[in-house]
């Protein structure tokens, strides 16, 4: 069966930058507290015509959307909260992709986009974000759900669905302008040029003074060299008007030649064995080609395309089903999305355990692999958490980035949390503040007389981010009552919705976001510290489950206490 791609049309919203995580973590109460050189880098260059430019500011945004198991995922709808003057939002991470051929007989390219994103020091399984046919000299845009240090992964195929070239560049810190260059002859001389920088401002330009990266991708037999320099290249073929002359020595972001995932004279596979079946399959065998529009108007959403190919676009290594969510589970979407997302894994048995309670060392572990800070104090020891103890570098991160901050010398890691503690926790972490009236907002709850007045605020700001979800009644806040491992795994992905980074998932059991007259401070978009911005930053690598270590490891063992399960797989 193919799975079908529908287009539609939806405004694109501008993404936030949001700010550093300040969040202190107690059981029992609530308060406020008040971020490399390449082969060759270019000083500067000249502005050059953008050869993947956006047709207007405020663009119409061509969202693909596509029919899994014949289930149809709609975009989310874009409320728009009351925000104070003294909020400030700011554009995402996107990027424009032409393809093009200086000369041959090439008219179309099929290309397959996916994903490598960046967490931490390192990055997460690549992951599917399409099949597009492109016309020569054809562009389209790709935003929301990218953050700067992003590995955007292309590989390029001919009518006859032929592999003919590959790619990966680097998104920058704002818009970014990426052009693949075909050779005369692509089916024999497999190379591509691939010239890429930043147009922070989208008026069609590389920005003057930035830094243009432009290097050379060789396939041989399915493996992939990048090329150091050019003079091995009959560059003559890869020169475009409008972009800079090609340079003898190749231009790589420092990443690209340094470090662990430097790639830089290497060869490397184009398809290992773990990659997600729609990565490894014939194009148009599982999933129908979208035509990007002749105009140049094409946007297409990341964040919601991964999720609509969660199904057959992850890594085959990453487990995002499991034998106790069954398929009508109330939480199985946020569940198996944050699975994708790497953030939280299953037990070895291949269960999740949804309607287990939370112990405080879980909910350490998801917090320090879904929202990554800086470290803003030195880590300490806790007394009841051992060197052995499989959340230990959790805690640690969780307490040196702010997350945590604990009377005395004991964590109690194993005991449980109440939903409110849990809220609590994520609207500091967020710095999400709300003024004006809580009663009309918490109006939404039928108990909302049992919210503690020094909370209120607190839980009035979540509430109208859309970031509550009550299980099984919408309707009940159920304060103090222990959250679930599935509850929580909602309320952080909820969470994650809210700052831009994820697409939304659909529930009925989320209470719907308030648009309201009175003033909501969303702090996590700006925090201005010094007179500079700070941005907020909500990424992780990673798993939440108990008896997982706060990186990407399977468990072991059988036992989630201290000498029981430790880290494994790295």
């Amino acid at each position: 069966m193919k799975y079908i791609n529908q287009s539609y049309l939806a405004c694109l919203s501008k993404g936030v930058v949001a700010a550093a995580f300040v969040a202190i973590f107690s059981p029992t109460a609530y308060a406020y507290t008040a971020s490399g050189s390449s082969t060759n880098v270019a000083p500067t260059s000249n502005s050059q015509q953008l050869l993947a430019n956006e047709s207007t500011r405020n663009e119409v945004e061509t969202i693909s959307r596509t029919t899994i198991k014949r289930q149809t995922v709609t975009t989310e709808r874009r409320n728009q909260l009351s925000t104070s003057s003294r909020s400030v939002k700011s554009k995402t991470t996107s990027f424009n992709l032409a393809i093009w051929q200086q000369a041959g007989n090439f008219s179309e390219v099929i290309t397959r986009i996916s994903v490598k994103s960046k967490r931490g020091k390192g990055y997460l399984k690549e992951r599917f974000l399409g099949d597009y046919k492109y016309k020569i000299k054809q562009k389209a845009k790709f935003a929301k759900g990218l953050k700067e240090g992003d590995r955007v992964v292309v590989r390029l195929y001919d009518t006859q669905n032929r592999f003919i070239g590959y790619s990966e560049f680097e998104c920058l810190a704002a818009n970014t302008t990426v052009n693949l260059i075909l050779s005369a002859n692509p089916t024999e001389y497999q190379v591509v040029r691939t010239v890429y920088g930043v147009d922070a401002n989208s008026d069609g330009m590389i920005d003057a003074g930035t830094t243009s990266y432009d290097y050379f991708t060789q396939v041989s037999n399915q493996r992939v060299s990048f090329l150091s320099s050019s003079r091995t290249i009959n560059f003559s073929q890869f020169q475009v008007q409008g972009l800079s002359v090609v340079s003898s020595n190749s231009v790589y972001p420092s990443s690209f030649t340094q470090g662990e995932f430097a790639v830089v004279r290497q060869s490397i596979s184009a398809f290992s064995s773990s990659l997600a079946s729609a990565l490894k399959a014939t194009p148009g065998q599982l999933v129908e080609l979208i035509e990007v529009s002749d105009d140049g108007s094409s946007v297409y959403n990341v964040s919601q395309m991964m999720m609509n190919y969660r199904e057959i676009g992850v890594d085959n290594s990453v487990q995002i089903n499991f034998a106790d969510v069954s398929t009508n589970h109330w939480a199985k979407d946020f569940i198996a999305e944050l699975a994708a997302l790497e953030v939280i894994q299953g037990f070895p048995d291949g269960s999740f355990r949804p309607d287990e309670q939370l112990t405080r060392a879980q909910f350490a572990a998801m917090l320090s692999q879904a929202f990554d800070k800086v470290k803003v104090r030195n880590a300490i020891s806790f007394k009841d958490v051992s060197t052995k103890h499989w959340a230990y570098d959790a805690i640690r991160k969780a307490y040196s980035t702010g997350f945590l901050a604990v009377s005395g010398t004991q964590f109690n890691p194993a005991q449980s949390l109440s939903r409110l503690e849990v809220l609590l926790t994520l609207a500091r972490g967020l710095n999400y503040t709300f003024s004006g009236s809580t009663q009309t907002i918490l109006a939404a709850y039928s108990d909302a007389t049992t919210i503690r007045s020094d909370v209120r605020s607190a839980i009035a700001a979540l509430t109208a981010r859309g970031i509550v979800v009550n299980y099984p009644n919408v309707q009940s806040l159920n304060a103090d009552k222990v959250a679930t491992r599935a509850e929580v795994t909602a309320l952080i992905y909820k969470s994650l919705v809210s700052t831009g980074e994820v697409a939304d998932i659909s529930s009925q059991y989320a209470v719907e976001k308030t648009q309201q007259r009175s003033e909501v401070l969303d702090q996590a978009e700006m925090q201005v510290e010094g007179g500079k911005l700070r941005r907020h930053c909500n990424q992780g690598i990673g798993n939440g489950a108990e008896g997982c270590d706060p990186g990407n490891s399977q468990p072991h063992g059988g036992s989630n206490d201290e000498g029981g399960r430790t880290p494994g797989r790295k």
